[in-house]
């Protein structure tokens, strides 16, 4: 009994096109999912007064 191996291209192509496309899928699933999720937008001003004493002149 002879081993034989089989190798058909068309079969690993058809393989490889199918796993890439779940992964895009999957991919635009989590990121259609992120989007959906509404995130709180801040309700107070946010305001820092620097003294100028910490700015120094470069020439």
């Amino acid at each position: 009994m002879q081993f034989v191996k089989k190798t058909s291209l068309r079969r690993n192509i058809l393989g490889l096109v199918f796993k890439l496309a779940l992964v895009f899928i999957v991919i635009l699933g989590v990121i259609f999912l992120l989007n959906k999720i509404e995130y709180p937008s801040p309700n107070k001003e946010i305001e820092k007064i620097i003294p100028n004493e910490n700015f120094k002149i470069i020439k």
